[in-house]
């Protein structure tokens, strides 16, 4: 009786195992099940068991990686992510991790998955431009899932991620248009806000502009002011409590520094500085803030709102127009402009902003011109001139 060829697999303090190939025991094909063989090494090698590098050698691919448990493996990470470690909140993780993490175990329970880290990676971050922080963010977070399936789950050291992933995140082509956002005039503030509707929800809205513009803030560190008092000089001074977790580390909470915004006026001293006493109206709890926790987070909550408002779309087609992009962060820029102009310097700006000052220097070179101008100007108006006709 002519039989089929048996591989077996013995590793010391690990019991036996032995799997059947598709060869019959004889010579005509010694060659095709010394390949076989070779192949199923490798996998092995790499991490495989026997019997699962045997259905990989076979073609079998996709099945095995359906008996993989993705799912699991998902909802171990997430337990992980917000619970041990550099523990991250719910909310990031439904931000940053939830999408792209759903989006492999999409890819790899279908019927034709991919069978490489750099495959699976590629078409779980398409959607986002090349180039870009989301694109880079998610392609990390992706990664981080992959090795927490390596070195957690048990899964095959083939799912292992890269670790030099600029060639997946791409460059943002010459042509492609910049999605950064621009700084607007404390005027075109103030003439938003009057757009707004004069209504109870109309002015919780127009409040949360306020905040932003006077206080610097990203959207969603209106969801984490308060107030504290200095114990010596029992003075008052608002505080953001807000960690902002980044590729360098945590950023700190910190004390807020308002800086009002001026108005254009008529008369000829120009411009004066325009008083909403939010921080009085705050202590008395006269501030009550629209609702920023739905859907995507404040920023998506404010955007939604704004671009139902016509003095918003108008200011929106006028920087457009300009080459220039206005969004919900424009408050924040306009801050940084306002601060240099009068004088800040950068290390300051940084602070109040809650960032390092590289950071501060690359996303707000506009700031860092604008206050090289005031610098200027102010060195300027110092020096007094005579005629070098007058000296002898």
């Amino acid at each position: 009786m002519r039989g089929q060829v048996q591989l077996k697999l013995r590793v010391p303090g690990s019991p036996a195992s032995s799997v059947v190939l598709p060869f019959d025991w004889q010579k005509a094909v010694w060659g095709d099940a010394y390949i076989r063989i070779r192949n199923i090494f490798a996998l092995v090698h790499d991490g495989y068991t026997l019997r699962q590098a045997a259905e990989v050698a076979a073609g079998k691919a996709p099945k095995l990686i359906d008996k993989l448990d993705w799912n699991g493996a998902s909802d171990r990470f997430k337990e992980q992510k917000i619970n041990h470690g550099n523990a991250i909140k719910l909310s990031t993780w439904e931000r940053k991790y939830s999408q792209v993490v759903f989006d492999a175990i999409e890819l790899l329970t279908s019927r034709n998955p991919p069978t490489t880290p750099a495959v699976l990676i590629d078409r779980c971050i398409r959607q986002w431009e090349p180039g870009s922080r989301t694109r880079q963010e998610r392609a990390r977070n992706l990664c981080q899932f992959l090795r927490h399936c390596v070195d957690r789950e048990q899964m095959p050291s083939i799912w292992t991620p890269p670790i030099d992933l600029k060639e997946h995140i791409g460059r943002k082509s010459a042509s492609s248009v910049s999605h950064k956002s621009h700084p607007i005039t404390d005027q075109q503030i103030i003439n938003l806000l009057s757009s707004l509707p004069d209504t109870q929800v109309g002015q919780r809205w127009a409040d949360a502009i306020r905040l932003m513009a006077e206080l610097g803030l990203r959207p969603i560190e209106l969801l984490y002011l308060s107030i504290k008092r200095d114990p010596k000089t029992k003075q008052a001074y608002w505080w953001c409590s807000y960690e902002k977790r980044t590729g360098g580390g945590i950023t700190k909470p910190r004390r807020l520094w308002p800086l009002p915004l001026t108005e254009s006026d008529t008369e000829p001293s120009g411009k004066f500085a325009v008083e909403w006493n939010l921080q009085s109206r705050w202590q008395a709890k006269m501030i009550k803030l629209p609702p920023l926790q739905s859907g995507n987070g404040a920023a998506d909550s404010i955007s939604t709102y704004l671009r139902r408002n016509t003095g918003w779309q108008s200011l929106k087609a006028q920087l457009e127009s300009e080459g220039e992009r206005l969004s919900c962060y424009s408050f924040r820029h306009s801050y940084s402009v306002r601060g240099h102009q009068r004088g800040i310097d950068n290390g300051s700006m940084a602070l109040a902003m809650g960032h390092s000052i590289e950071v501060h220097c690359r996303s707000y070179p506009w700031a860092t011109e604008a206050g090289a101008e005031a610098a200027f100007n102010r060195a300027y108006s110092s020096i007094q001139y005579v005629s070098a006709n007058s000296r002898v």
